[in-house]
């Protein structure tokens, strides 16, 4: 061969010998095959078959199967974003005609997707209050296909009755999903609670450094991951075999973190609950909380994001008080090793147990605990202050 030819074409190296604990990158677009037949026939291959780089590759593959067997799952498949899990399974099973249920509590930009795609094509959503339980039975109509469900609530942190969903949900044939982020596999598992969908925002804690966006969803049907493959085929969306590997990595030391900042945040939950109104402080894992029994009984943990409402008395120093903060950074997102606030504005049309206003989303990650504390400490004594009481004539 001539040397621009050798530029470019390599030859085999012997991998006999090497072991390697770090999953390879295999980065690829064109995948390539021994023979003209191999090629012609490629179709036959299978949704698991390596074809074309977009469709995986063995750094992808690898990750799905890591999750498959956290989730005690058949099958995964990733997808560029924890919105993006969501709204893959939406159009993985939804028709015009087709009605899908969402809590009041979810992740917002999923009743954005609702109202603003799908609903135009003919689509149909409502809303219910995500304590509604085996209530929603009465919600299930012939043309609800799947109910979405996310526990704990997003900011609000309501831990739903999952048990008595699905029940309802199978009883009409109706198709469950749960955004699992918060949770992830290691604290709470949906699929082994019958439910047909598990996704999560591999994002936070499986990236675990607020480097990379991924999402993953969890089936335990061969049928359901042909349906997500094929949406995901016709619409040309894939993800990174660097991202891929950037989550391999994260997810060896996930366990270690979660179970860090996990401690950290209910230790803080805890403390500031002495100080303030304890029904200011959102976080499952306190009695009182709603959905605290639920979550006793079907979660083996908890995750290190809680929220704290922001009276109104309080409102208006909070923006001085976030930017002070010397140890906490201020950004969405959350499950890396940086503690974040991000203060939100809650509005919710079902959900007659949600605080309105704003709520602060505290997500705490791995720095010290006594310099956490002390960006805490003003924010805390503004709302434990109570307002003052006008004087009448």
């Amino acid at each position: 061969m001539r040397d621009k030819t050798l530029c470019v074409k390599r030859p085999d190296v012997s991998h006999e010998g090497f072991a390697s604990l770090a999953i390879p990158t295999y980065r690829a677009s064109t995948i390539v095959f021994d023979s003209a037949e191999a090629y012609a026939n490629r179709s036959k291959r299978g949704p698991d078959g390596y074809t074309y780089g977009l469709h995986g590759t063995p750094t992808s593959r690898t990750l799905e199967a890591s999750i498959t067997a956290l989730e005690r799952g058949l099958r995964t498949v990733l997808v560029p974003s924890g919105q993006a899990a969501i709204t893959v399974v939406f159009l993985s099973v939804l028709l015009p005609g087709d009605t899908v249920l969402i809590p009041d509590s979810a992740y917002p930009p999923v009743a954005g997707f609702c109202e603003n795609y799908l609903k135009p094509r003919g689509i149909s959503y409502r809303i219910y209050d995500p304590m509604i339980g085996s209530g929603i039975k009465s919600l299930i109509d012939d043309t609800v296909k799947l109910i979405w469900t996310e526990s704990p609530g997003s900011t609000t942190m309501e831990i739903q009755d999952i048990p008595a969903i699905v029940a309802a949900a199978k009883s009409r044939g109706v198709l469950t999903g749960c955004d699992n982020t918060w949770a992830t596999p290691l604290y709470f598992k949906p699929l082994a609670h019958d439910m047909d969908f598990s996704s999560m925002a591999l994002t936070k804690y499986v990236g675990g450094h607020s480097d990379l966006l991924m999402g993953s969803i969890a089936v335990k049907e061969i049928a359901l991951h042909r349906k997500l493959k094929d949406t995901m085929r016709m619409i040309g969306m894939g993800v990174s075999p660097d991202d891929c590997a950037l989550a391999l990595r994260g997810m060896e030391t996930m366990g270690v973190r979660l179970a860090h900042s996990g401690r950290v945040a209910l230790a803080f939950a805890r403390r500031i609950a002495e100080r303030v109104p304890q029904d200011l402080v959102l976080h499952p894992a306190l009695p009182g909380a709603i959905g605290h029994e639920f979550f006793q009984r079907d979660f083996a943990g908890a995750s290190g994001v809680f929220s704290l409402v922001i009276p109104p008395h309080a409102e208006a120093a909070l923006p001085d008080l976030l930017t002070a903060a010397q140890t906490f950074s201020i950004g969405a997102s959350w499950g890396g090793t940086h503690s974040l606030l991000a203060p939100m504005t809650i509005n919710r049309a079902a959900d007659p147990h949600a605080h309105a206003g704003t709520i602060l989303r505290i997500n705490i990650g791995l720095e010290d605990e006594n310099d956490l504390w002390s960006d805490l400490e003003p924010i805390i004594a503004a709302v434990a202050t109570a307002p003052a009481v006008a004087k009448t004539a």
